[in-house]
């Protein structure tokens, strides 16, 4: 088979117009693993019923029946494992659910998705709080503006977002994908975690624009403060208060579960407005007496902040929220304003000094956390988690020789979960494979082994390919794949890329980072979803065609950056959108050939080198080639004397589309 992707193509609409039954009956009689040319904003306005319908055929009935009763659990394709290093060889696609409405049309937009790409990734799905930032998660609860009504109108036993959610993972798993959720070790400032566990959270109080204590006993004004409006205004389940307050709060004395005390104070799940109503004048009783938790800090020196007097928002409320900035700020110091941390270690001294004790960890703070997350885990059946903030190491000292059980929360996670029975349960982290002390204390690779994760982003989304800054990542992460314990990630885009800031990125070659994100087998890769019909933005475009704009949910005409009105937009690179579909028809005939198979280069790349040629260790049946270099073609002597003057057989390439940034693929002969 040979393909050339600079053919003509006719117009995508008309493709799917005109072949959908066909494509549709190649899906369902297992001739492919996705449905073929069908556009992602086609797919998610697919008829539930059609979705159904596509499922009993694809999966049978039996398998269907048994993923929409959500007391069963399909198990996942990857739950045979004994740890969870199958993630390294993983391709993997994040969905932001926001950017599709709902749960289900995650089912959708998993048509298009072949299964050369086995890993599906879910951005936060619990209940956001300030701005409606999906990382700033306001309660475990599952976001309800997930639900999808068309779902619970054609099966009316779904009725629930939780039995939504459960009923896709079971899709998921079925049709042959490991899914992950994201796990965040911090919280809106004044979430149900922060106001139910004051213990758990550090604290401030101010008078105006000043800090007057930081002391590690706050907590203990603030449970006063909770115990007295609870006096006031009663409990919110109307139970009477037959306990002490210690009771109430003291993770040492579990009289009360987690869903009885969140009843208590806030009310029941299902009451959205009044578990709101009660948080918000809990927090207002919080700010009036100069109380609220510390803003969460990024990278060194992580301690030691001050409030800038001069800098505040007035938000409607009435409420003056300060910025908090570093004493002595470093390259990378950030404060993130809405966020808070948990507690996860005591001060030094009474935090006098700012100095966190790691010898002395908040056991309870790290026991309810992993705990909570192992919940959702096993509710949902998910196979690996992505650790938000994964590069944070807060010790001055660096990664310790011998971490302890304490070392890390998101390592905690892991082995929490794993020790439950989930050996498989993998670790994807969020860290950025940058030099030491600039992101976390030490070196960055060392931490990454410490907390035992098995991939991690890195950082080459960030650079325009074949760039300097682009080819040093590129070669260092090959170094670490082959000679550390976790495996960077070939990072094609994510949700925080799909920015307008960092449009020159994805400009040119984006069909390159898609051909090696694919066939080097070796090293695992992460795309999100819309990089497959992004436009090129040439020239900025609308707010609702970027991603990232999404993970927030901001409505202030004032905030035009970030403003959405509406739905996101799909974009209508559709010439990409067909190349893509090329490299998806190649894979669906190698794959069984060159999946997850070691890469052996024979024109390996350096910062200098531009152009990579690899087969396959085992299996040196296929040549793939992939030219980084924008200002050269592919030199078919230096082709020629890498496959060692071998015969080639052409069968995919890119041809002029590519703008010399050209792929292509050979069978080698004999």
């Amino acid at each position: 088979m040979t393909i050339d992707t600079y053919s003509p193509q006719p117009s995508m609409y008309d493709l799917w117009r005109h072949n959908h039954y066909l494509y549709k009956d190649r899906y369902t009689s297992h001739q492919t693993s996705y449905i073929q040319n069908l556009l992602p904003e086609i797919a998610v306005q697919l008829n539930v019923y059609d979705v159904l319908d596509i499922l009993q055929r694809r999966l049978g009935g039996e398998t269907l029946q048994r993923a929409l009763d959500t007391n069963q659990t399909i198990e996942s394709p990857v739950s045979y494992h004994n740890d969870g290093s199958w993630l390294k060889k993983s391709n993997m696609v994040g969905i932001n659910v926001r950017t599709i409405g709902n749960f289900f049309n995650i089912i959708k937009y998993a048509f298009t998705i072949p299964k050369s790409q086995d890993s599906i990734h879910l951005l936060p799905i619990w209940e956001p709080g300030v701005v409606g930032s999906l990382y700033g998660m306001t309660s475990f609860n599952i976001n309800p503006a997930f639900f999808s009504h068309e779902l619970s109108a054609a099966i009316p036993t779904l009725n629930t977002v939780e039995k939504q959610l459960k009923f896709v993972v079971n899709i998921l798993h079925a049709m042959g994908k490991s899914v992950g959720m994201d796990v965040i070790p911090h919280t809106d400032r004044f979430s149900e975690m922060v106001l139910a566990y004051p213990r758990f959270f550090e604290w401030v109080k101010r008078v105006g624009g000043r800090i007057t204590s930081n002391s590690e006993t706050l907590y203990r004004d603030v449970e006063e403060i909770i115990w007295h409006y609870l006096g006031r205004n009663g409990t919110a389940n109307g139970t009477p208060i037959s306990y002490s307050k210690n009771t109430l709060f003291s993770p040492e004395i579990p009289i009360l579960s987690d869903e009885q005390r969140l009843e208590i104070i806030f009310g029941h799940k299902n009451d959205y407005q009044g578990r709101l109503r009660r948080r918000i004048e809990l927090m207002h009783d919080m700010i009036y007496q100069g109380y609220e938790t510390l803003p969460m800090t990024m990278a060194p020196p992580y301690r030691g902040l001050h409030i800038n007097a001069e800098d505040f928002i007035i938000d409607e409320n009435g409420n003056r929220w300060y910025t908090y900035e570093f004493d002595e700020p470093q390259a990378m110091s950030r404060v993130f304003g809405p966020l808070a941390r948990y507690k996860f270690y005591h001060s030094k001294d009474d935090n006098a000094h700012w100095e966190l004790d790691f010898e002395n960890p908040n056991k309870y703070a790290w026991q309810y956390f992993f705990q909570k997350v192992y919940d959702c885990q096993k509710a949902y059946n998910f196979d690996f988690m992505r650790g938000d903030m994964a590069h944070v190491q807060p010790r001055p000292t660096g990664v310790p020789k011998e971490p302890d059980a304490y070392y890390d929360p998101l390592m905690a996670v892991k082995k929490f979960i794993q020790k439950q029975g989930v050996k498989h349960f993998a670790f994807f982290a969020e860290t950025f494979l940058v030099e030491p002390d600039f992101m976390g204390y030490g070196d960055e690779f060392d931490h990454l082994e410490a907390i035992e994760a098995d991939s991690t982003l890195g950082d080459l989304q960030s650079s325009v390919v074949g760039s300097k800054s682009y080819m040093e990542k590129f070669v260092t992460y090959h170094k670490l794949l082959k000679n550390r314990q976790f495996a960077p990630n070939f990072t094609v885009m994510t949700a925080d890329k799909d920015d307008p800031r960092f449009d020159e990125f994805y400009r040119t070659a984006n069909h390159l980072r898609f051909f090696v994100a694919l066939f080097l087998t070796d090293m695992p890769s992460y795309v999100g979803l819309g990089f497959e019909t992004r436009n090129l933005h040439i020239e900025r475009g609308l707010n609702e065609e970027y991603t990232k704009l999404y993970v927030f949910d901001i409505r202030d005409e004032n905030d035009r950056d970030k403003v959405t009105h509406g739905p996101y937009i799909w974009g209508q690179n559709h010439h990409q959108f067909a190349v893509f579909q090329q490299f998806h028809t190649l894979a669906e005939n190698i794959w069984d050939d060159i999946k997850q198979r070691e890469a052996r280069w024979l024109l390996e790349p350096t910062e200098t080198q531009k152009l990579m040629i690899w087969t396959l260790q085992d299996n040196p049946k296929y040549v793939f080639v992939a030219n980084l270099d924008a200002g050269r073609g592919i030199d078919e002597n230096v082709l020629r004397e890498a496959t060692f003057n071998h015969p080639l057989q052409f069968i995919l390439g890119t041809g002029e589309y590519s703008w010399q940034h050209e792929c292509r693929v050979y069978v080698l002969g004999e």
